[in-house]
């Protein structure tokens, strides 16, 4: 592998606290019921327009505000609010060290994710931050993943994506690239391999070793 793509919510970072919060807050603005935490836990990784109507039904316009008021608390603290999962900074550690280039492809839009990822501790690693437009309606994670590979210039057999929800998944077997599911985000192990991933990691010390070979 000379390329590998990493999701970031649900894979290099544990955001719910600050993802669940900022939805709770913008519907909490437009006077709507939050759902759940459970059922907002899967709202962590689809877009935020793709959301919002299962909370606000058909109405565009209100979807559009719940967006606004969601960024709004995003932008001043919920961006924060996120662990690095234990054990994938020595994953990324020992990629970088193997000299396998690596990326981030992210759903969240590109106002959050860089400056996220450069706050990590191994954010340096990473030479891009692909991430999707503010007014995206869609995961955007298939043409992130082309464009990625057509940047670094590598055969879709020598890269990989790695994500726990099944848009990574399938962004990776559109684009031909090694599809690895991780099993310690917001999806599920039957997600991942109801999608089609080529293989699936329990603890992200196994990362390195999924990504020696192709399958």
């Amino acid at each position: 592998m000379r390329l590998a793509l990493f999701d970031l919510d649900g894979t290099l970072i544990d955001s719910e606290a600050g993802i669940v919060h900022s939805i709770e807050y913008a519907l909490g603005r437009l006077g709507a019921t939050s759902p759940p935490r459970e059922t907002l836990r899967g709202w962590i990784g689809p877009p935020l327009r793709a959301t919002f109507p299962l909370a606000l039904g058909d109405d565009p316009i209100a979807v559009e505000r719940a967006v606004d008021h969601y960024r709004e608390r995003f932008s001043e603290v919920g961006w924060r609010e996120h662990r690095v999962y234990d054990g994938i900074g020595g994953a990324i550690e020992a990629l970088a060290a193997r000299g396998v280039a690596l990326a981030v492809v992210t759903s969240k839009v590109d106002l959050y994710a860089e400056k996220i990822v450069r706050s990590l501790p191994f954010g340096a690693h990473f030479t891009r931050v692909y991430a999707a437009s503010p007014g995206s309606r869609d995961s955007e994670k298939t043409a992130m993943i082309a464009r990625a590979i057509a940047d670094f210039d590598v055969a879709p057999g020598a890269a990989a994506m790695i994500g726990d929800r099944h848009f990574d998944i399938d962004g990776a077997r559109a684009n031909a690239v090694r599809a690895i599911g991780v099993a310690w985000g917001f999806g599920s192990v039957d997600e991942l391999r109801g999608a089609g991933a080529d293989a699936i990691a329990d603890e992200p010390a196994q990362l390195p070793g999924l990504l020696a070979h192709r399958a």
